[in-house]
């Protein structure tokens, strides 16, 4: 997940648990004091529309498996925020009778508090989710890099092992020519000692025919 999103959504969890118990001041009070807690309580909800803003954009730049999940949480934390609204108007449009304001504490402002509270707890669970999930997109993009490092190993080994049946192939066929060659030159030598052969017989032949001729001259 985004450090930048988790510090914005740090800072909006710490104002919004802020401006509740700020709402419930100002529920209890009457007067100045109230005013002053209301006006206090709509600067912070400005404060809380802009750390939201921020937290959109950022979620906007993301990659799309991340931004889908911080735009549902994004989603939580606008209905807190329009929640909170809501009760300021609420107590902002009270009526300052005592018993109208005894009335509304006891069940409005307790209603509102109480929807409050499970909205944070939804909130609170929405963001264990989304920190678990992003526990597993990052260990499946560890995985995945894992994969790819071993994938490149393998194709390297694999393009050396071709490379050395490349070279063993080309020295067979040094080999397949070594051997022709040398075929070539034992026929040739086989087919000179023939020819010797038969120039020898020849001369032989022709050297007895010599020797019979000489002795049958002297011998007459």
């Amino acid at each position: 997940m985004s450090e930048v999103f988790e510090g914005y959504e740090r800072q909006y969890c710490e104002l919004s648990a802020s401006l509740s118990k700020k709402l419930t001041s100002a529920g209890l009070g009457d007067g100045e004091q109230k005013k002053q807690k209301i006006s206090e309580v709509k600067a912070g909800i400005e404060q809380a529309e802009s750390l939201i803003r921020k937290m959109d954009l950022e979620a906007r730049s993301l990659q799309p498996n991340v931004k889908a999940v911080l735009l549902a949480k994004l989603r939580e934390y606008k209905s807190d925020l329009n929640n909170l609204k809501s009760q300021v108007k609420q107590i902002s449009s009270a009526n300052p009778n005592q018993a109208a304001r005894d009335e509304l504490l006891e069940s409005g402002m307790a209603d509102a508090l109480t929807v409050s509270a499970d909205q944070r707890a939804r909130l609170m669970t929405s963001t264990e989710r989304v920190n678990k999930s992003s526990d597993r997109i990052r260990d499946s993009r560890k995985t995945m890099l894992e994969t790819e490092e071993l994938g490149v190993s393998i194709l390297q080994d694999l393009h050396q092992q071709r490379q050395s049946l490349l070279h063993a192939q080309n020295t067979v066929h040094g080999v397949d020519e070594n051997i022709g060659r040398s075929k070539r030159i034992l026929t040739n030598m086989s087919r000179r000692m023939g020819r010797n052969k038969w120039i020898i017989g020849a001369i032989i032949v022709v050297l007895v025919i010599a020797i019979i001729l000489i002795l049958y001259f002297k011998l007459k």
